[in-house]
């Protein structure tokens, strides 16, 4: 998906949680309801999210310089690992300490039929928003599943926004019938497990957006049809021998770093081994015009084993220690 596309749906998703939140706060204050004091929290944090992102994105447009040689695409990965963890320390954490003190100590309900109002409002609100993050998502994952979308996905700043605004509407009707059941039976515990369960879809949702932005924070190599592609291109330099290995790494989201290790055939020039490499280099880039960098050493096979075997000993030597 497009940065302008991620941008949208970005500044679509802080729009609707600024408004939200005002709303729920006004309703919490005028009622009392702890699940709607929960559910303005989190559309609170979701607004302050939706500014961290597009600050993440903003800084990752940044060119490089001598102390980021690679550029500063990974920001929106740190920034997108920051969301998450906003998300559980203060989303679902304060709605767990006020689910679980209002159990304890049950207040009544004052006015129901505002809390209703203003969950309708936010219910219309998230949904528009939450399908228009849909409808982006979809057009950008293509054949994949959602699921494997998000696992294979580059681009934290669509997801990352999916997952808010499903929380969103989780927690929305949660909220919802916490406030029907609390109404009805009169037992006023139901506000305050609603709000417990809204801290729970939170600690949920935080806990997949940080495994999903570690691995990329961390440095996740391309995804397979590109590593397959860029081994097909190194098999078709007749100069090249075998493979040693062809690493690949995420720099951002359209920036691939790759690194290739070859053993060329025996008798060639040096003019040829750096004709091959130009060759492949430019090939690479063409075909994959997410890759940026691409360093090619020409190493030996045997030297490449023996140095492989070396480091194998030495990670056991240090594993035994």
């Amino acid at each position: 998906m497009s940065a302008s596309s991620s941008t949208k749906v970005i500044i679509a998703a802080l729009i609707g949680n600024s408004l939200i939140a005002i709303t729920k706060f006004v309703a919490a204050f005028l009622t009392g309801s702890s699940a709607m004091l929960s559910e303005g929290i989190h559309s609170l944090v979701d607004t302050g999210n939706q500014f961290l992102l597009l600050h993440g994105m903003k800084q990752a447009k940044k060119p490089p310089d001598d102390e980021f040689p690679y550029g500063h695409g990974k920001e929106i990965y740190f920034w997108s690992f920051v969301v998450a963890i906003l998300i559980f320390a203060l989303g679902s954490g304060i709605s767990l300490y006020e689910g679980v003190h209002h159990i304890l100590h049950p207040q009544p309900i004052s006015n129901p039929m505002i809390n209703y109002i203003v969950l309708g409002f936010a219910l219309l609100f998230e949904g528009s928003a939450l399908l228009f993050a849909l409808r982006e998502f979809k057009a950008a994952k293509g054949s994949l599943g959602y699921i494997e979308a998000v696992q294979k996905g580059k681009d934290p700043s669509l997801f990352v926004v999916v997952f808010e605004d499903s929380a969103a509407m989780l927690g929305l009707m949660v909220a919802f019938l916490g406030v029907v059941m609390a109404q009805v039976t009169g037992n006023f515990i139901f506000d305050g497990i609603a709000s417990v369960i809204i801290g729970l879809i939170l600690a949920g949702t935080a806990w997949w957006m940080a495994v999903e932005t570690k691995s990329l924070l961390i440095g996740e190599s391309a995804n397979l049809p590109i590593r397959q592609g860029i081994n097909e291109l190194v098999d078709e330099i007749d100069e090249i021998e075998v493979v040693n290995e062809a690493l690949t790494m995420h720099m951002g989201p359209d920036f691939i770093l790759v690194n290739i290790s070859a053993d060329f055939t025996s008798g060639i020039t040096s003019d040829d081994v750096e004709r091959s490499i130009a060759v492949l280099e430019v090939r690479i880039k063409e075909r994959f015009p997410m890759v940026k960098k691409v360093f090619i050493e020409a190493e030996s096979r045997s030297h490449y084993l023996r140095i492989q075997a070396e480091e194998k000993i030495k990670i056991e030597q240090e594993s035994k220690k």
